[in-house]
């Protein structure tokens, strides 16, 4: 039996009041997917507006603005900002969409700027942002050792506003003769290693991290270039790396900008 799926009151009503105003307001032809991404960006000519398509709702347009999706009517005038769901197939259809557009090319991430961690034979590869003293990623390091088989590309990210100590942790660690053992002993039991200081590639993950929309940690990237946000179980992440997972959450939403 497949659960009932929750869809916030306000959101449904939302979006069946912009679909009706949506109506009365083009009687005729509908926009073309062309001129209404033109029509958008004329009103809205700060916003970075990638992509816009009809949206599986009558009149509603789906707007893919960088790394987010929200909803508008004809005239470009009314914004839904939040999830389609299709309840008679219990789906999200938003999160499947923001999944696709927020795809990173793994072959791209810069892998000799991470520690790598070999459990197994290493087959499944996957990438992992994380801050040394984030109490959700120590919690995350606990499930990725229950992994076999995967090689863990960890990024040093130290969140200074949230953690002032993180980046001098992050310099000693990256610094140590044994990176991987390093990281791993400080995560479960504290150690932190001595040793001189060295070059660290942080600040190029700062940029990194920047680019790719990634502004909190733990963020995960999977090989196939899908990310999980957040914590998540080793079953969770075992289901990720085998295609079966459930869709990522929704990313943060922008603000329109007119001028």
């Amino acid at each position: 039996m497949r659960k009932s799926m929750r869809v916030p009151l306000l959101t449904v009503l939302v979006l069946l009041s912009v679909a009706s105003v949506a109506s009365a307001a083009s009687p005729g032809s509908p926009a073309s997917e062309t001129e209404m991404e033109a029509r958008l960006k004329e009103l809205y000519p700060s916003t970075r507006i990638s992509a816009v398509r009809p949206s599986e709702v009558s009149g509603l347009y789906e707007v893919t603005m960088g790394r987010s999706v929200a909803f508008t009517d004809p005239t470009g005038r009314y914004f839904v900002f939040g999830h389609l769901f299709d309840m008679k197939e219990q789906k999200d259809l938003t999160a499947q969409r923001l999944s696709d557009i927020n795809r990173i090319d793994f072959a791209q991430l810069p892998l000799q700027d991470a520690i790598k961690t070999v459990r197994g034979d290493g087959s499944r590869k996957l990438a992992v942002f994380s801050d040394p003293d984030c109490p959700y990623c120590k919690g995350l390091e606990g499930e990725l050792a229950k992994l076999d088989n995967v090689t863990v590309y960890t990024f040093l990210y130290p969140l200074e506003g949230l953690h002032p100590e993180a980046k001098g942790k992050s310099e000693r660690i990256w610094c140590a003769s044994n990176r991987a053992k390093a990281w791993s002993e400080f995560m479960t039991i504290g150690k932190l290693p001595n040793g001189p200081k060295c070059a660290t590639p942080i600040e190029r993950i700062n940029q990194l991290a920047g680019s790719l929309g990634i502004n909190g940690t733990p963020t995960l990237i999977l090989q196939d270039g899908s990310l999980i946000p957040g914590a998540a179980s080793a079953a969770e992440i075992e289901r990720r790396l085998a295609g079966k997972a459930a869709p990522i959450k929704a990313a943060v939403t922008p603000r329109l900008k007119g001028d």
